[in-house]
């Protein structure tokens, strides 16, 4: 061939490349592939399972998928079956084409397509009448594909648009709801039948018709043997293993953390949690069961979070999903919620932190007079003098609110914030004594985050919902304090009937709360691994009378904690500057000291756990040492003015005067103060007494149906104004010689308390029958 002809033969190819290039350019510019994703938003725990599913655009179950989420087997037996040569021809396949032409009129009916995997995804993104032209255009389509696709992308929009019956497209939609597993997962009788099922999806559903199905299976099967694809032992295996169906409905556990994650981001095909699948199943199921126990309209939420990283396991947001009488669409686990005494561990810490007490600081519970805000404890009534971990254990509000006047509550508020807790409310902007009693709103999720802290070295780690979201970690308090606090909350539900060795050996710390009106119910634990928080109420906001924290949220925050194994984990480690240490009430000093040592001042003995090996002593114990000057020749109280003879110094410590109802007689101030010397007027006039009149200590009184119990109130001795208490409630005050009728007296028993204008304090029970 000359050279002329050479260059012929290349520019006529060259232009009949141009004009295919040309006209191809053109079809693919106006008749562009169909490739938008319409894919079902799939929320998966931390391993990939699915959690809940929303349909797509068309109503159908497609869950995104890609070839290397096959199993070895699916894939083996699609390509095997299907499309033999599918890496190795253009998107069409002559010899099959033709040899399906051939079988189809030798039959007289349609019995084999020829279709490679290329072309049914060409017929699945734009689909076509079974005519002469609609095989054209899937052909064309199909060259429109491999020329813009690899195999792999293929592959991929095939094992994600494949119909499977029903609503089902795609093959990982099918695994789950068939098999309830993962495509990569599957037996190899599972992944034959539905490599074969889109051909045939309304006809070979293994959920409805088995032994159609069965056949299909089969037929796929016995193929991979003749093509020597699979040994025979294995093809004989799967054959054997029945065509078993689940007919699953669509997964739905975490239903309002998927709706949460899905609102946050629409378009998103799979959304992956960081929760346990199990665990999250095990927990729901408890709470629909332990609802049916709650009042009408109540629910509950659940959260459970990993201390090491705020990887959140287990999301709860509500009693029962589609329980409507319970609003079991509402999702309490973010809704802002008064949290009762919750709050309380948190000043302890601080307060441990800033040296004002120690883990058995004497704390008092006892009528507060002098103040505008007078709480009640939730038990009702006065226990008296108590230690800090007393105090938090069964959640007194009185010591409480002490403790924050010495903090500081606008303080406190800061410290919450800074440290990550989230606070909202009118509470919150102007921060005062009530907070530490529910007077701030909060959630569910914020709590748990910040309750960490006490098994973080007191550093609170925001919950994390899902892999890609960041640890964010604030400081709270020290690691001392952190630890102190746990140690004060570690014990079982009945603490006080529990030994101390127990106590030693406890690995959880909780606290409850209950909102005021008995509308939240709050309990949160925390051991070594993880955070459980637990909320009972209306979502509504309403009162529910007998719910609170110890009665309703306490018992299933244990039961989840045996449910997750907590009962197995050990308790938190002593960190090195914690230690324990022998110290005296009413001081609050160590045993040791030169005051103790003297005039029977260690009365009580504790063992405190301190930190930085730092005692601090009782609050205001300065108003509890009181030095005594003694006449050295009666022995006598005397005071310098009024005593001309030698004296001799003493030191005294004296329990708070409010606590004085509370004291064996032989520790109050009347029997631990030497007799004043007449010629002292002044110390005569101290050691003044208050003592009820108006009836006897255990006086049983009896009520009437249809008649008023009323009784007069009145109290002899003291100084000033008397002011009223009856189990913790503040009725109002008398004048001194005064009386105070108390009117509309409930039935059951009563703690009687009177205070007067000095702190001279007394008290009495009764009960009415």
């Amino acid at each position: 061939m000359t050279v002329r002809g050479i260059l012929t033969i290349y520019a006529g190819t060259a232009l009949l490349l141009a004009v295919l290039l040309l006209v191809g350019g053109s079809l693919d510019h106006r008749y562009p592939l169909p490739l938008e994703e319409d894919f079902s938003t799939v929320v998966t725990d931390a391993s990939g399972q699915p959690l809940r599913s929303f349909t797509n655009s068309r109503e159908q179950w497609r869950y995104p998928i890609s070839d290397s989420q096959l199993g070895d087997n699916y894939k083996a037996l699609l390509i095997g079956y299907e499309d033999r040569w599918f890496y190795r021809h253009p998107g069409v396949n002559p010899l099959a084409m033709l040899r399906a032409s051939w079988q189809n009129v030798s039959a007289g009916r349609v019995i084999s397509g020829g279709s490679t995997l290329t072309m049914q995804v060409a017929r699945l993104l734009d689909p076509h009448e079974r005519s002469l032209g609609g095989k054209l255009k899937q052909v064309l389509r199909a060259f429109q594909l491999e020329w813009h696709l690899s195999k792999t992308e293929i592959l991929n929009l095939y094992i994600n648009r494949a119909p499977f019956g029903g609503t089902l497209s795609g093959v990982q939609a099918a695994s789950y709801s068939y098999f309830g597993k993962p495509a990569d997962a599957l037996s190899d009788a599972q992944a034959a039948l539905l490599a074969v099922l889109p051909q045939a999806p309304s006809r070979w559903r293994p959920d409805r018709y088995p032994q159609a199905a069965r056949q299909a299976r089969d037929k796929v099967l016995r193929r991979m043997a003749e093509l020597q694809l699979w040994p025979q032992a294995r093809v004989d295996d799967a054959l054997a293993e029945p065509v078993v169906s689940l007919n699953r409905k669509t997964a739905r556990l975490a239903p309002l953390l998927a709706r949460r994650l899905r609102n946050e981001c629409p378009d998103c095909g799979q959304i992956q949690t960081l929760i346990r699948r199990d665990l999250q199943q095990s927990v729901e199921a408890l709470l629909r069961q332990q609802s049916r126990r709650f009042p009408d309209g109540v629910s509950a939420a659940v959260l459970v979070m990993n201390n090491r990283d705020g990887a959140v396991k287990v999301y709860a947001g509500s009693a029962d999903f589609l329980n409507s009488d319970r609003f079991g669409h509402v999702d309490m686990v973010r809704a802002v919620r008064s949290p009762g005494s919750t709050l309380k561990p948190f000043l302890y810490g601080m307060a441990l932190e800033d040296g004002l007490i120690h883990s058995q600081s004497l704390l008092s519970d006892a009528p507060r007079y002098r103040q505008a805000y007078r709480p009640a404890n939730f038990s009702g009534g006065f226990n008296g003098p108590v230690s800090a971990t007393e105090a938090l254990q069964r959640s007194l509000n009185i010591p409480a609110v002490q403790l924050l006047e010495e903090f500081g509550a606008e303080r406190f508020a800061s410290r919450l914030r800074n440290g990550g807790l989230q606070l909202s409310g009118p509470g919150a902007r102007q921060p005062n004594v009530a907070m530490i009693l529910g007077g701030v709103g909060t959630t569910l999720e914020s709590l748990v985050g910040s309750y960490s802290a006490l098994a973080r070295q007191g550093n609170a780690i925001q919950p994390r919902l899902q892999p890609d979201t960041p640890q964010q970690t604030r400081y709270l308090f020290s690691p001392g304090a952190a630890w102190v606090t746990w140690k004060m909350l570690a014990g079982p539900l009945k603490r006080l009937q529990r030994s101390q060795q127990f106590h030693s050996r406890w690995p959880l710390a909780w606290k409850t709360g209950t909102s005021y009106g008995f509308r939240e119910a709050w309990a949160v634990g925390v051991s070594q691994q993880r955070t459980i928080g637990v909320w009972v109420g209306r979502p509504d906001g309403t009162a529910a009378p007998g719910l609170s924290g110890r009665s309703s949220a306490a018992p299933l925050l244990f039961k989840i904690h045996r449910l997750l194994g907590g009962s197995k984990e050990a308790p938190l480690p002593v960190p090195e500057n914690v230690t324990q240490e022998a110290i005296c009430w009413p001081a609050g000093s160590a045993v040791g000291s030169l005051l103790n040592q003297q005039n029977n001042n260690c009365m009580r003995q504790r063992q405190a756990w301190v930190i930085d090996g730092q005692v601090p002593r009782t609050l205001h114990s300065e108003a509890l040492q009181q030095t005594v000057w003694r006449d050295q020749a009666t022995g006598l109280r005397v005071e310098p003015a009024c005593s001309d003879g030698p004296m001799q110094q003493q030191q005294y410590s004296l329990w708070p005067r409010q606590l004085e109802p509370w004291l064996v007689p032989e520790w109050r101030r009347s029997s631990r103060l030497p007799e004043a010397s007449s010629a002292c007027r002044y110390l005569t006039g101290e050691q003044q007494t208050i003592r009820i009149t108006s009836l006897p200590d255990d006086a049983q009184l009896l009520s009437r149906s249809g008649q008023t119990l009323q009784l007069d109130l009145q109290a002899q001795g003291g100084s000033g104004n008397r002011f009223w208490y009856d189990n913790g409630r503040y009725l109002g005050h008398s004048s001194a010689g005064g009386k105070l009728i108390y009117r509309d007296i409930s039935r059951g028993k009563h703690q009687l308390s009177v205070v007067d204008e000095q702190g001279n304090a007394d008290r009495l029970s009764f009960v009415v029958r």
